[in-house]
């Protein structure tokens, strides 16, 4: 007959085992006591921070002004999609910031709105000043040494 394996696992450990420390009482002096002891000195535990803002992602602006100038025009999704020859639930996705759309797709969606490529740019950057102004203690950012106020598209 064989022999079988046992069932278990061998478990390898992801981070050093935790130091005790010992402790200050007297069973801490036991003879024939052979605990190591550790030869750091305790650290307090840090302090946990507030974490700092994440700023918004840009296909979630693009989606948010796609989507508010279609309601502001009182149309549907698919007169919009149609127009733009996109599918209806790529629109929808695109809108809800969950796509992160070409700049030929951005552009139909926005002439389909009425708008050009670089106009919607222009509103989802003025939405992203908006939405990091107010993050700021204050509301006032620094300049950035450029003398232009105003979006910057490279190719």
């Amino acid at each position: 007959m064989s022999e079988q394996a046992t069932n278990e696992a061998r478990v390898i450990p992801l981070r050093p085992p935790a130091v005790r420390r010992p402790a200050a009482g007297p069973s801490a002096t036991r003879p024939g006591a052979t605990r190591p002891t550790s030869e750091r000195p305790a650290t307090a535990a840090p302090v946990p921070t507030a974490p700092a803002p994440k700023e918004p992602l840009w296909r979630d602006l693009v989606g948010d002004v796609l989507r508010r100038e279609r309601l502001a025009q009182e149309r549907t999704l698919k007169d919009v999609a149609d127009a733009a020859r996109i599918s209806m639930p790529y629109l929808s996705e695109v809108e809800r910031g969950r796509k992160e759309a070409s700049s030929e797709v951005l552009a139909a969606a926005a002439h389909a709105l009425g708008l050009g490529l670089g106009d919607l740019l222009s509103l989802a950057q003025g939405e992203l000043v908006r939405v990091t102004s107010r993050q700021v203690p204050g509301g006032n950012r620094g300049r950035t040494g450029t003398p232009y106020n105003g979006l910057c598209l490279a190719a």
